[in-house]
């Protein structure tokens, strides 16, 4: 049984439920338990029509809960019980879920979840593991989560950023438990390319196939981390490479930037690039430029900053970090990187074991103490 297509029905399905008069919540709790419902019968007993398996499946379930909670409380359903005849609604809700999950008023962990849930068609228990949390934990934040947008009019969802933010947001999550987060946000961002005409959406799908392509060369024996200068550019995924330049290239000829495709335009010259030393360091820089015109993260100032290093030295790469704060994330990896480069070993091992000391997780801190003991065996030596 293919999982993944199996999840792509379930925003249709909340969709059906929703317009015959369902609440959001209780229908996105229905179209779950049709969904785990599926997982267990179908490898024994596929239906012929999926989709109207899961909306009967789902309309019964939110039948059931609805009449367990008119019995609680003593009085009659206002809703219509009986299902209307004829062929299941071919309407694509996808675009409606995406816009709603990503509502405003939902902080980015609790968006994230909910458009696995009721995007991605992930169970919780899935999404709990991929975040190696409890699912009692993941189970609540969702839960919450629904609770915040219940009664809020639902032609009001928000808006294309945020959407695309929360996406971004799943692709950085990476993997983890039996779902493969990276792989999951490409989907659902070719999904919602498909369902919509707006460059910077297949600008962040570029991104995501870009960076997705070099992924297994990212980690050595032992789940290292291998820098992009000691990757093995043969293990990169040159058929995702050449999509995702062809899309970057369909999305800058609309003429309309944004920072997705920036950020994905500075990818492909890594991609395109047979070596660190043959990369296009000067034009890298001026997309760096380009980005900070639509973001002026500190991050992207001192990601700008080690490609100023690279194009024009490390000097000026030092000097371009020095307007940074200091205290910004990677800030000392960055500068222990350039000294290095610049020949200053001494301040280069003392800045990487600093920038261990600071890094957040443990591949990067084990990663920066590699770096400084290496260099001591080099000034030893």
């Amino acid at each position: 049984m293919n999982e993944s297509l199996l999840r792509d029905l379930v925003p249709a399905v909340i969709g059906v439920l929703v317009r015959r008069g369902a609440e959001f919540a209780a229908a996105e709790d229905a179209v779950q338990e049709a969904l785990i419902r599926a997982l267990e019968t179908w490898p024994d007993d596929p239906p012929r029509d999926a989709k109207a398996w899961l909306v009967a499946a789902a309309w019964h379930k939110f039948l059931d809960a609805a009449r367990a909670e008119t019995s609680r409380r003593g009085r009659e359903l206002t809703v219509e019980f009986d299902p209307p005849a004829g062929p299941v609604s071919a309407t694509d809700d996808s675009l409606w879920l995406y816009f709603l999950c990503a509502h405003p008023s939902l902080p980015p962990g609790s968006a994230v979840a909910l458009t696995l849930r009721a995007v991605g068609g992930l169970t919780t228990r899935q999404i709990a593991a991929a975040y190696l949390v409890p699912e009692a934990t993941m189970a609540q934040r969702i839960s919450r989560a629904k609770r915040r947008i219940a009664g809020l009019p639902l032609d009001r969802p928000g808006d294309l950023a945020t959407v695309l933010h929360v996406l971004y947001l799943v692709f950085n999550e990476g993997y983890g438990g039996d779902i493969d987060l990276a792989a999951e946000a490409i989907r659902l961002t070719r999904q919602l390319a498909a369902a919509t005409d707006e460059p910077e959406v297949s600008g962040l799908l570029a991104l995501m196939l870009l960076h997705h392509a070099r992924r297994a060369s990212r980690t050595g024996p032992g789940a290292r981390l291998v820098p992009l200068a000691q990757q093995d550019r043969s293990r990169w995924d040159t058929g995702l490479i050449a999509e995702g330049v062809a899309i970057l290239q369909a999305a800058l000829a609309r003429d309309r930037l944004g920072e997705y495709q920036a950020q994905a335009a500075i990818a492909a010259l890594h991609a395109d690039a047979p070596s660190t030393a043959e990369t296009d360091w000067v034009q890298i820089v001026e997309w760096y430029d380009e980005l900070l015109t639509l973001t002026p993260s500190p991050i992207v100032r001192l990601n700008r900053a080690v490609a100023v290093g690279e194009a024009d030295g490390p000097r000026a790469g030092l000097a371009a970090l020095a307007d940074l704060d200091p205290e910004l994330p990677r800030h000392c990896a960055a500068r222990a990187y350039l000294h290095e480069r610049g020949g200053d070993l001494e301040e280069a091992a003392a800045l990487y074991v600093e920038a261990a000391r600071l890094a957040t997780t443990v591949p990067e801190r084990d990663h920066l103490t590699r770096e400084a003991a290496r260099i001591r065996q080099a000034l030893r030596s």
